[in-house]
Parts: C-alpha cells; structure tokens; sequence
C-alpha cells in the first residue's frame, strides 16, 4: 500500500467519526504537528503512524479494526463515567450521593448525550 492510499484511510475515518487534528493529537499523545505531517502526507515515524491508526480504531494499514460506531460508544461511555463520577463526588461531599439506580441512569443519559444530544461535538475533546 502507497503512503497516499493510508492517509487517505485515515483521513475519510477521522471524518467520519468527526475528529479534529487537535483532538486526535491529544488522545493518540503526539503533537498537533506530527498529526499535521501525517495529514500532509510527509515522513513522520511508523510508531506514530500505529498511534493515529490505533486512536481512530484501524490498523497499521488503515484496515478497519473497530467500526466506528462501537468506538464512538466506547468513547462516550468513558465522557459519561468521567462526568458521572464528578458529580457522584460532589453529592457525596455534600453527603447527598446518589443509589447504584440513579448512576446507572446518569451514566446511560450521559453517554446517550454525548452520542446524540447536545454534547455530540464534545465526544472527543478532552
């Protein structure tokens, strides 16, 4: 497979599940400038090629390892225990924590949120 063939992979699944370059960065730890080089189809190394490939669920070849819907599930199912867990914090601090229910609820609304509702454009921000 040519390098342009892989970049154009990655760039049509970075699309699709609505990353930005800033974004991808930061969840695949490397610099917004590497991810840059990538997209510009320049030299950067093979592990960070596997980092950007991994972070948007394909393969070193650009091969679809995980379809996108299950990564975006899995992705908001990490943003919904984060933020369901701030607040279980601060409820518990203010000694009104909330039953086993009443998490699982949250954490369900929360994630549906970040999938379809008004936190959709936060799914990938950290």
């Amino acid at each position: 497979m040519k390098r342009e063939e892989l970049v154009h992979k990655v760039a049509l699944r970075r699309k699709q599940l609505a990353i930005t370059l800033e974004n991808l960065a930061t969840l695949s730890n490397l610099g917004y400038r590497t991810i840059a080089r990538f997209f510009a189809n320049e030299d950067i190394t093979l592990s960070s090629v596997e980092k950007i490939t991994n972070t948007l669920g394909l393969d070193f070849a650009g091969n679809e390892v995980i379809d996108a819907q299950t990564l975006k599930e899995q992705r908001a199912e990490v943003k919904a225990l984060y933020i369901v867990s701030l607040v279980q914090d601060t409820s518990s601090l203010e000694k009104q924590g909330l039953d086993e229910e009443q998490i699982k609820k949250l954490l369900q609304e929360t994630k549906a949120e970040f999938l379809t509702g008004q936190y959709q454009k936060q799914l990938w921000s950290s």
